[in-house]
């Protein structure tokens, strides 16, 4: 009955916690949840926040299985693994010093991975926790443990959403010449729709690259590293085409024009109405926040593309949280969505002066309904027709809430991320787990999809020095 293939994987707590369909992404393996961690997840199921509504799915779903026979002994599951709930039993409690007559939750979690060990030799066992700590004790323990990542993408295999590429001068100079250039190989078998090239020049050589679907190209002559140009792959075309932001005529967006390459390849995006979901990230002072506004702006007010554009951002402090805030929905936001009215009034060139002399400020693009602030809290349930929508501080929303955003959207809306993986405030996702990453990884060839990664910082040269070194 048991093969050499099948395995025991005890799952912790803070795993069906993050993703409650996490029981049935394990083959044909067997499944075991400690009957402590069903107490933790009871203790969740109250709260009207993400954690709540994992702990109830996750309730809901072993409810299920109960009814198709005993837990204790397992039940099969449509991807031919098995479910188990099961205690632990005292004498297979770990003996490290922090065994007492009430034993701390991850010690008896810890201990179901340990009895399935003693009883059940012949089949590995795998503990699987989100713990740091945890997963170094069961290791002090001669347990096999691991990090559950299977919705997470490694932060250093970010798709870019750029490429640099060496190419002979007459492709670029016929790309500013004729403002595209016909790629002279196929489409490729890849999955997510990507292109199998040899640097573009027809040639088969050794180091062959990919380019997906509006992935942005800076091509250099590979005679002369001063001869260079910016482009972006038109899907489904098989061409390389000039950006927005170096045609003849594109006098600036709201007022500010790119200042390196990224910059360009973020406002041609933003720009670009075909391109329907945006995500850019960087680190703090690129300008991601910035040339989002501005593009957003331009399109809602000065072409009239969008009805209105509207900005939210999920609520997590930095450092201690003040508390309640007193007043209406408004007033409880606006220390909350200062960061956006401060790039707003920068746009609008505005200063102190100004604002002592009654000159607009961003009250009024609100009040004509151009600008629109919320709060995330209120999206479910919503349809979003026709609006220029920027998530600011995306890393901090879990792949569930990037989800539930992007599926209110309607017809006609281009909906925009910005964030960085490195600066997390919500103490249940991480670099390599949080939405935005999940998005950028999930959109990655697809044609109404682009991504820009922004490096250089351009808000000072102190920002720039400490967002490196520190």
């Amino acid at each position: 009955m048991i093969s050499g293939r099948l395995k025991n994987f005890v799952l912790d707590t803070n795993v069906v916690l993050h993703d409650p369909q996490a029981i049935t992404k394990f083959g044909d393996n067997n499944v075991i949840i400690p009957i402590y961690v069903v107490e933790e997840v009871d203790n969740f199921k109250r709260q009207l926040n993400e954690l709540g509504r994992a702990a109830r799915h996750f309730s809901r779903m072993l409810d299920e299985f109960r009814l198709q026979g005993s837990l204790a002994q397992g039940v099969r599951m449509a991807n031919g693994g098995t479910i188990r709930v099961l205690p632990t039993l005292r004498q297979y409690l770990p003996k490290d010093g922090l065994a007492s007559s009430k034993e701390s939750p991850d010690t008896l979690i810890m201990g179901v991975a340990l009895r399935l060990k003693a009883e059940e030799p012949d089949i590995p066992c795998i503990f699987i926790t989100k713990d740091t700590n945890l997963r170094i004790r069961a290791d002090g323990m001669g347990l096999d443990t691991e990090n559950y990542e299977e919705r997470g993408v490694s932060i250093d295999d970010l798709y870019p959403g750029a490429i640099e590429l060496r190419v002979d001068a007459d492709i670029i100079d016929e790309l500013y010449n004729a403002r595209e250039v016909t790629l002279n190989f196929s489409p490729s078998q890849e999955a997510n729709m990507a292109f199998e090239c040899a640097e573009l020049t027809g040639d088969i050589e050794d180091a062959r690259k990919y380019l997906y679907p509006n992935e942005y190209v800076r091509l250099v002559n590979r005679h002369e590293e001063s001869h260079t140009a910016m482009a972006r792959l038109l899907p489904q075309q098989n061409k390389l085409v000039s950006l927005i932001t170096t045609r003849h005529g594109f006098s600036g967006c709201w007022g500010i024009k790119p200042r390196n390459k990224e910059q360009h390849f973020a406002l041609d995006c933003l720009l670009d109405d075909n391109i329907k979901l945006v995500t850019l990230l960087g680190k703090a002072g690129t300008g991601k926040t910035l040339v989002a506004l501005a593009a957003g702006l331009q399109k809602a007010s000065e072409e009239q593309t969008y009805s209105k554009l509207l900005v939210a951002r999920p609520i997590f402090p930095l450092g201690k949280d003040v508390g309640y805030l007193p007043g209406s929905i408004e007033d409880k936001l606006n220390p909350w969505m200062q960061p956006i009215f401060d790039n707003v009034e920068f746009l609008m060139g505005l200063n102190e002066e100004d604002k002592r002399r009654g000159r607009r400020s961003y009250r009024e693009l609100i009040d004509m309904g151009m600008l629109q602030i919320e709060a995330l809290t209120y999206i479910r349930g919503r349809s979003i027709p026709n609006q220029y929508i920027i998530i600011d501080e995306a890393q901090n929303l879990t792949p569930h809430e990037v989800k539930t955003i992007i599926t209110r959207v309607g017809q006609g809306t281009k909906v925009v991320l910005t964030g960085d993986p490195y600066q997390i405030d919500n103490p249940y996702v991480d670099a390599e787990s949080n939405g935005l990453s999940y998005v950028i990884n999930k959109f990655k060839g697809i044609d109404i999809a682009a991504t820009v990664t922004l490096t250089k910082g351009e808000r000072s040269k102190l920002a720039e020095i400490a967002s490196n070194l520190l």
